[in-house]
This record gives C-alpha cells, structure tokens and sequence, in this order.
C-alpha cells in the first residue's frame, strides 16, 4: 500500500511540474500562433514575402514571446505582482544571450513569482497604514531588477549552454534516425494527461529554437500528430462493441478537426494493449516525418489537422499528411487485431453496462466528499492540466443539464494551477488528475470522472444539486423500477415524457434517453409535452415520473406508460432500450 501512495505521490509531483510548464505556455499559444502566420508568409521564402512586415519576425520571438511566458509563470505563483516581476526578471536573460530565452523565461517567471510570494509573506503584515503602495511598488521594482542582473549574469548564459546542449542532442538524435523512438514514451505519457507538458514544456522551446536555424521543426509534430489516436477510433467504429462503437465516430470528428486528443484516451485505457496501437502509430508517423523532412513552423494547438496544416511551410504540406496518414493505418491494423482477437464473450449491452458500473465505483471511490454534501454550492469547475480541451466540453456539458436544471450555478473550466481554495467550489476531475487537484484547493468538494465527455456522475450532480434523489440500483430488474405494468414495446412508434412541474427532469431525460437511442443505433421520435397538453395514440409510449402515474391512468386509462421512479437514472432508459430493440 506505501508503494502505492508513493508511486501515486511521484507521479502527482511529475505532473505538477509538468502542468507548470505547460501552463505558462498555453495561455500565450496565440503568441507563437501569430509569430508562425507571419513567419510563413512574410519571411523571404514565405507565401507573401514582404521585407517590412518580416522585421516584426525576430522581435515577436526575442523579446514578445519570451516575456509573456515569464509574465504568465510570475502570475501562476504570485498573481499580478509576481506577472510584473516576473516580465522584468525575464528581460535579464533575454538581453544577456543571443538566442530565443523560452526556457529562461520559463525559469525566471515562477523563480521572479515565488521571490515575490515569499517577501509579501514575510513583510505584508508588518507595513505601517499609509505605506502599503509605496512599500508594494518598491518591493516589486527592486526584486525585479535584482532577478534581471541574476538573469543576465547567471541564468542566461546557463540557459543558453544547456540549449546548445540539448539542441545539439536533438540533431544527433535527428542524424542517427532516432527521433521516432521519442513516440514509445510520448504516446503513454499523453494518455497519463502529460501531454501538454511534454509538447509545451519541452518540444515546444527546442523546436522553437531548431525554427530560428532550420525553418521548420519536426518536434513541433511528435506529439500533436492525431495519427495515433485517429486509428485507435477508427477501429472502434468498424470493430468495436457497445457504446464504444456508437460513440467512436463522434469521437473522431471532435479528435482528428478539433484536435482534443484527450477524447480518446479512455479508449486506450479501457483496452491497455491499445498502448500498442499508439505507440506503433506515433514511432511510424515520427519516421516517415522524419525520413521526408517533415516539419511546421509553430505549434499546432489544439493538435487539430487545421491547425497543423496552417502552420506548414509552403509546399511542405504533402508530407506532413502522409506522417498522418501513415500513422493512422499503423494504429488502425494493430488497433483491428487487438480488438478482433478479444475472446470475451460479454454481449454488448452487457459490455456498456460493466463499463458504466466501472465508472461510477471507481468515481464514488475517488471523489472526495460524498455527492449529497453539495448543499451551498456557488460554482463548478472542471479543472484539468491545461483548463482546455476536454475540461471545457466537460464543462459544457454539465452546463446544459445545469440550464435545463433552473439551477443558478456558474460551470466554467480552468487549469488546475490556477485553482483558489473556495470552500462552496465542487471540481470536477479526472481520476488521474484529482490528488493535484486537491493539493491546490483541499477545502473543494471533489467529483472524480474517468471520461469528461460522457459521465454518468453527471447526472447524479444534478440530482443531489436539485434534492432529487438519483436511485442507483445495478441488480434491480425493469419491473421493480416501474410503477406500472410494462408497456407494449413492439407497437413503440414515439415517445413522450410527460412534466407537470419539473420540465428540467423531462428535458434532461429527454436528452439522456436520444444519446442513449443513438448509442444502439435506434432512431425513434423523441418529445416533451405537459400533462395537460398530452395527445395520446396506441403506438405513443408516455414515460413519466412516478407522482404522475395516478393521474395519467385517471385521465389517459388506455395509454403505453412507463412511470419511473427517478427520470435521472441512465441504467433504467438502457433496459427500456433493450426491450425495444428485443421487438424491434
């Protein structure tokens, strides 16, 4: 068990390294967006070359850049006053070498922030009423220049050998025809939610630097490639099961024009061989990269193939798609062999229905305070490594069932570095990422989910949030969930859910039950009506909330109805699904 705890403590502290690496990167993604757009198209072998508009290509990287990163790593440790000293430590190491300071930047913001962080706690309680502007400006100017002189001194000079260094290794790496056995520890690494790390912390800066001398970089590629994760989909959609199979071309839509890779990660965990797939994809897409001098100009992020073929060099878009490509029917053949040789013998609905289980032992397990503690919650946050990507499809998610709740509540994402500590906070994480998480606001209530983007916790939420209890009962047959006789499924043409003061309930079953239709490749007509509006006809199945079963017969003695206990509970639509697709 101490094993366990350590392993998991090492790799929350490898994670949160690598989350403040990223994170002072992403925020300024459009930075080095707008530096790749001007350098594709203004530079003497551009698309529109233009020697005026060229001249803002080297100080947009020298200088811009760079001190916005210092800036966005100040701000993550000490808020607006460590971003302040954190731009002016930056500037020491930026004058003090001859090459792009992104790696100094990135040492010199969180050092300049924490400088900060620990003089306002040793000092802030003892400054004299009156002298608290002149004491904070005063503070932040000199620890910034003194942080500027160690920069220029020593970090810079430091920063810049061991960037020769590593640039150096890399194109030994590059000239031995090495750089695809990168993939065998990216591909993993991604789907342990390391993946901005490593393409923001590390890729990022050396290839920015490899841009400056060859024009384009291959590293920007290692990790953004959709190759692998596209073939592991594909193969789901063709030969998968379940509720994988219904959801995976969804999934590719989202992965591959999107590019929020992360979608595709429960896929692989749900079947850890697919690690193979993944990894075969990512080396064989990094080779034939390299092999045909693929490479971009900056960042793709998101890694979205619109992304990755506006930051190609002119003329270079050919190979970037057959890497791609490549590494998309690398992924696909392994990924079709796994799945086809899966000897077990569960059904289908069985399938979606352990998996559903899984998901919520495993949640309940991990998800902090219980569910029916969340009386006095003012907000949700989705937090994840970057705060983007999959966190905010979660959060839009949850935000519609919110809307259709009535509820007052704010449903945002946001990285988890950036989490404060609020007692009235519910965080939505995923199970990897929670021990972080909890590290930085332990007074939140904690909500774990192994998928953002398709949750069964999701539902319980809102039924605790609305003091409308959420049954959960796996064992529990259809009959003991309903109130009344089982309808006639064979006649089903439509069906309505009938409201008469929760329309929140309705609308939410409503939509539970269409995602639930379309996972089983139905399609039947889907409605919400009052009960005083109710139009009934022998092939309409009216599903109700159980307070209503009384007077629908009252009213309606001849109508198909269904009475639930609880409109929110998933597992008892699935069963009703399974009757109809039985007859169907």
């Amino acid at each position: 068990m101490n094993q366990k705890h350590k392993q998991a403590g090492l790799k929350a502290k490898v994670q949160k390294l690598g989350s403040t690496l990223s994170s002072m990167v992403m925020p300024n993604i459009g930075a080095l967006i707008a530096w790749g757009v001007l350098t594709a198209l203004f530079i003497p072998d551009g698309y529109l070359p233009n020697e005026s508009f060229a001249t803002m290509v080297g100080p947009m990287l020298t200088y811009l850049i760079p001190i916005l990163i210092g800036y966005t790593g100040g701000k993550i440790i000490a808020e607006e006053r460590g971003a302040v000293v954190g731009a002016i430590a930056t500037m020491g190491v930026i004058v003090g070498t001859d090459i792009p300071m992104i790696l100094g930047a990135m040492i010199m913001g969180p050092l300049a922030g924490y400088s900060m962080k620990k003089f306002d706690q040793l000092f802030q309680h003892r400054i004299k009423a009156g002298f608290e502007m002149l004491v904070n400006n005063f503070s932040a100017g000199l620890i910034g220049f003194g942080l500027a002189l160690l920069g220029f001194v020593a970090v810079g000079p430091v920063v810049d050998a061991l960037t020769q260094a590593m640039a150096n290794g890399v194109n030994a790496i590059m000239q031995a025809q090495l750089i695809p056995l990168a993939n065998i520890f990216i591909e993993p690494a991604k789907i342990l939610f390391l993946n901005n790390a490593i393409n923001h912390g590390i890729l990022t800066p050396l290839g920015t630097e490899q841009v400056t001398t060859m024009g384009r970089s291959v590293l920007f590629l290692l990790e953004a490639n959709p190759g692998p994760g596209l073939g592991v989909l594909l193969a789901f959609t063709l030969f998968g099961k379940g509720s994988a199979k219904a959801s995976a071309p969804g999934a590719m839509l989202i992965h591959f024009f999107g590019g929020i890779h992360e979608i595709y990660f429960p896929y692989v965990m749900m079947k850890p061989l697919l690690f193979l797939a993944v990894i075969g994809g990512g080396v064989s897409g990094s080779f034939t990269f390299q092999i045909l001098n693929a490479g971009l100009r900056a960042p793709a992020s998101p890694g979205s193939i619109i992304a990755i073929l506006a930051m190609a060099p002119m003329g270079a878009h050919i190979p970037v798609l057959l890497g791609i490509l490549v590494a998309t029917f690398v992924s696909f053949g392994i990924a079709t062999v796994i799945l086809k040789a899966d000897a077990t013998e569960t059904t289908t609905d069985q399938l979606a229905e352990k998996i559903e289980k899984m998901q919520k032992a495993k949640a309940a397990a991990k998800s902090g305070q219980p569910l029916n503690d969340l009386a006095g919650i003012t907000q949700i946050i989705f937090a994840c490594d970057a705060g983007m990507g999959s966190s905010a499809m979660g959060a839009s998610i949850l935000r519609k069932k919110v809307q259709a709740a009535g509820l007052d509540l704010t449903v945002k994402n946001q990285a988890i570095s950036r989490l404060s500590d609020e007692a009235q906070t519910l965080i939505v994480t995923q199970e990897e990422l929670q021990e972080r998480a909890k590290q930085k606001a332990p007074n939140s209530t904690f909500v774990a989910v192994e998928n953002f983007l398709n949750s069964p916790r999701y539902d319980e939420i809102i039924a605790q949030l609305t003091n409308q209890p959420l049954e959960e009962s796996p064992e529990v047959t259809l009959e003991e969930t309903i109130q009344v006789p089982l309808a006639d499924f064979s006649n089903v043409k439509e069906i309505a859910f009938v409201y008469d003061t929760r329309q929140g309930s309705a609308t939410m079953a409503q939509k539970t039950f269409a995602q639930l239709l379309r996972q089983n490749g139905l399609n039947l007509p889907l409605k919400k009506v009052h009960l005083a509006d109710l139009k009934t006809s022998p092939d309409c199945l009216v599903i109700s909330n159980a307070a209503l079963s009384e007077q629908l017969k009252e009213k309606y003695p001849d109508i198909q109805h269904l009475a639930f206990n609880s409109l929110l509970n998933t597992q008892s639509f699935q069963r009703v699904i399974r009757q109809i697709k039985a007859v169907a």
